[in-house]
């Protein structure tokens, strides 16, 4: 299913991406890291080896996506792993500003736009491919002060239910991944804003978020990066939301 095949992952130098793009290339795939930071993607193609390949993208922007399939035209990439994503402000929508908003929907919605449109004629004309796109629990479930990123994350879930009903029939699945919150420095932040917030400590905030869980912990990295395999591993998944979460459920 994914060995001796290329796939392309988007924020791929870290996190999630860099997560995504190890578990991929244990399976055996050729993997093409694309991310913002030439280094970082360069440090995670050497954990890969030699066959990784690096190019550097901002997603949201169609010229930039433009050049990247350019550079990768020679490559018969039959993956998408759109993963880029940024976690915007934390605040009340009153308080936040239209650039500000603006922004999380160029890079977590439109730079999912621009990749599929990108990439997808390769695939179609082949008749064979797989998009999976990552998007959030939380574009689900209410998340306080987090407006900008739930609407986004739920504007994914229904460009992923549609675009499948478009290219399915065609040879391409398109699914989408849901993490719950995910352990590493973009939660510890998030727990440091929350504790400013209600006068607790970043531990409490943690302790009191994760209670939410049924496994009253965070999902991992590493348990992101298994579940985009494990997605590719089920041909008949098309045009589904999978949830990650450990159990959360969002108050």
């Amino acid at each position: 299913m994914i060995a001796g095949r290329t796939a392309l992952v988007t924020g791929a130098g870290n996190g999630l991406g860099r997560a995504i793009a190890l578990a991929l290339a244990e399976q055996g795939a050729r993997v093409l890291l694309t991310g913002r930071t030439k280094t970082t993607l360069e440090d995670v193609a050497a954990e890969i080896g030699t066959d990784a390949r690096v190019g550097v993208c901002d997603t949201s922007d169609p010229h930039a996506v433009t050049a990247l399939a350019e550079e990768f035209a020679d490559e018969e990439i039959s993956i998408l792993v759109n993963n880029a994503g940024i976690a915007g402000p934390v605040a009340s929508l009153t308080d936040i500003e239209p650039e500000e908003w603006d922004e999380v929907f160029a890079v977590n919605v439109r730079g999912v736009y621009l990749m599929c449109r990108a990439f997808l004629p390769s695939m179609i004309a082949r008749g064979t491919g797989d998009v999976v796109n990552l998007a959030s629990v939380s574009g689900k479930r209410p998340l306080a002060r987090r407006t900008p990123y739930t609407a986004s994350k739920m504007a994914v879930i229904g460009l992923t239910a549609t675009l499948a009903h478009e290219v399915g029939p065609l040879g391409v699945t398109v699914n989408s991944l849901s993490p719950g919150p995910v352990s590493g420095p973009r939660m510890e932040r998030n727990f440091a804003l929350e504790a400013q917030r209600t006068g607790t400590t970043p531990q409490e905030a943690e302790e009191e978020f994760v209670s939410r869980a049924a496994l009253h912990r965070m999902v991992t990295e590493t348990e992101v990066g298994h579940a985009v395999v494990a997605m590719l591993q089920m041909p008949g998944l098309c045009g589904a939301d999978i949830d990650l979460s450990a159990g959360m459920i969002a108050r």
